[in-house]
């Protein structure tokens, strides 16, 4: 491109009303900057200053400075002022007025890196020998009881601790946590460990019990033949599968139970009068494992009798009342649901003998406060959007909704599903009174707690004077998960900005249903240019490597989202019986992507079959 006095004159023009706008926005921002810690303020300085970069259409002046070879702005957000300045320098020397241009308070490129750095260390603690980015797992309560269990989590490259408080108790977390704590010391590893708050989350309520009957069925492949046993827990019904939430739980008398050893065989005839075997394998501390080559229908009352080799046993147990399997709602496009206040447990639709509707289904929610807030013709999702419906009428009871999108041969509702209202302007936001009571065990037991829902700076404000009457000194931080929590980032970050350290999480599942999952790859970008403006760290969340930790086995698509996760600080992985496969697959992703790109700066790694052409070339 042929440098002009015209052109030179108009980037000049475009630079200075860039810096004008910068300038104008810290004295707009002068109260909220002062607010900040003080290892944040070059920091909040910058995000201001990177906000009224964007407030500016720049693609073009981009383009304009990239054909002139000078350096351009799209990995300036660590450091918006001194690449201002810079190309304002370059310019200068250009148009024959050879001044260079300066600001105090601003960050280098090399400055603003070390400040990310210190962060991100302070926040999810010391980096590994070998990686740049931290790998944060979800806990399952199994690090309660083994503790080799959370060694090898540690051995493997796990940084932070993940413990999610709306599972388990304070008893079990103090459990995991001592452990977590225990094993770190041992391995002379800092792991830090993350508590979330549930917060004011929207599930669907109750569900009328269903029939008393617990299913076994063993895998088979298409032609029906069994490829691999069922594998049972029997156990005290307090006593949960450890790790293995998915698995069929029988409840057990525990005098009983102690009686059985690896090898028995408990004879049972089922509610089809069928004659059916478990196999105890192994046990485990509260309960033993057994598995069965039969499929079985086991209902209240079933009596069990156990056989040993070459003899018959004499002890028999009549199961006690088993728990319901869980009701459902069945849903397809064109149907009506109603949602009420009252907590009354949910039912699927009713029909008479001709097949006609009697009686439309009908489920509570666990914030009818959000009836107030909602309108007529607004989208509405549920289960993780996978059933999407527009709500036809409000009343101060109920929402009439009519499902618009789901399953061809029905989608199932059931108790405890999430609730998604992307454009309703909800008012329930902030601590719930539970979060206010689990707050109190996270201050005194660990090292950052992950606030959910975080909508706007009220939110904030309202943890940092919670935690403050806690006198509570911890990490923050803030799940962004709602399209209003996007929305208002820059705020949120600068309120936050008063406690030090804060990190983001992006929630890219409740995020993508609420703005839409044609939405999320861009919205997650910018959620990451903004926290890199604001020098905090972010983590990557929800679904990395899922089918990995959960099946063992990852899709490609998982792989490639793991790679481009190195753009983060920190990448978290939720729970699964393939997690320690997962952290160790991840490590190796992370550890090779960091040779090819820093967060969004691309490394040109020596490539061999470049130096053979050069090679090639010089003997020929």
């Amino acid at each position: 491109m042929k440098l002009t006095e015209k052109k030179l004159n108009n980037l000049q023009e475009r630079i200075n009303a860039i810096i004008e706008t910068a300038h104008a926005m810290e004295q707009r921002y002068e109260n909220e900057l002062e607010q900040v810690h003080q290892v944040y303020r070059k920091s909040a300085l910058n995000l201001v200053h990177y906000m009224a970069l964007r407030s500016h259409y720049i693609e073009d002046l981009q383009q304009e400075l990239r054909f002139m070879g000078l350096p351009g702005l799209s990995s300036c957000e660590g450091h918006v002022m001194r690449s201002l300045l810079a190309i304002k320098t370059i310019l200068n020397y250009l148009s024959g007025n050879p001044q260079n241009e300066k600001q105090k308070g601003t960050l280098s490129i090399k400055k603003s890196g070390k400040v990310m750095n210190a962060n991100t260390r302070a926040l999810f603690g010391n980096k590994g020998k070998r990686r740049r980015t931290r790998i944060m797992v979800t806990i399952p309560n199994t690090a309660a009881e083994d503790k080799l269990f959370v060694n090898r989590l540690l051995k493997l490259g796990m940084n932070s601790a993940r413990i999610n408080c709306a599972h388990d108790t304070p008893e079990t977390w103090e459990k995991m946590i001592n452990n977590i704590r225990e094993a770190g010391t041992a391995k002379h590893k800092q792991c830090k460990v993350m508590m979330d708050l549930g917060g004011p989350k929207l599930r669907t309520g109750a569900m009328i019990p269903g029939p008393q009957v617990i299913r076994i069925k063993p895998d088979k492949d298409e032609m029906g033949l069994i490829i691999n046993p069922a594998l049972v827990w029997l156990a005290p019904a307090d006593m949960p599968p450890p790790g293995k939430n998915s698995v069929i739980h029988i409840p057990m008398d525990p005098e009983w139970l102690s009686l059985t050893k690896r090898g028995d065989e408990i004879h049972f005839t089922d509610s089809r009068n069928k004659k059916c075997k478990l196999q105890v394998i192994r046990k485990q501390k509260g309960g033993k494992w057994a598995t069965t080559l039969d499929s079985a229908y086991i209902s209240t009352g079933t009596r069990f009798e156990v056989f040993r080799q070459n003899e018959k046993g004499e002890k028999h147990f009549e199961m006690g009342e088993l728990a319901s399997i869980e009701q459902n709602i069945t849903l397809f496009p064109g149907d009506e649901i109603r949602i009420h206040k009252d907590p009354s447990p949910g039912e699927p639709a009713k029909y008479d003998e001709q097949g006609d509707l009697l009686e439309i289904a009908h489920i509570s929610c666990t914030l009818p406060e959000i009836f107030a807030d909602v309108k007529a013709g607004e989208p509405i999702l549920f289960d993780d959007g996978k059933i999407e419906g527009v709500i036809a009428s409000v009343s101060k009871d109920e929402l009439r909704v009519k499902i618009v999108s789901g399953k061809e041969t029905g989608s199932k509702l059931r108790a405890d599903k999430g609730i998604n209202l992307p454009v309703s302007d909800l008012s329930v936001t902030g601590l719930t009174q539970k979060d206010i009571q689990d707050l109190e065990f996270v201050a005194a037991h660990a090292d950052a707690v992950n606030v959910s829902f975080v909508n706007d700076k009220e939110d904030v404000q309202q943890l940092l004077d919670t935690l403050q009457k806690l006198e509570a000194n911890l990490g923050i931080v803030l799940k962004i998960e709602t399209r209003k929590g996007f929305d208002n980032l820059p705020q949120i970050l600068l309120t936050a900005m008063q406690s030090y350290p804060v990190g983001v999480m992006i929630a890219r599942g409740d995020l993508a249903i609420e703005t839409g999952w044609k939405n999320i790859a861009t919205i997650q970008e910018e959620i990451l240019r903004v926290c890199e403006a604001a020098h905090v760290p972010d983590i990557w969340a929800t679904q990395v490597l899922e089918n990995m930790a959960k099946k063992g086995l990852p899709s490609r698509a998982e792989i490639t989202d793991a790679a481009a996760a190195q753009r983060a600080e920190c990448v978290m992985l939720n729970k699964g019986p393939h997690i320690e496969k997962a952290i160790k697959l991840l490590d190796r992703i992370l550890r090779r992507m960091q040779n090819y790109q820093r967060k969004k700066e691309v490394i040109l790694e020596r490539l061999e079959f470049a130096e053979k052409m050069s090679m090639k070339q010089e003997y020929a």
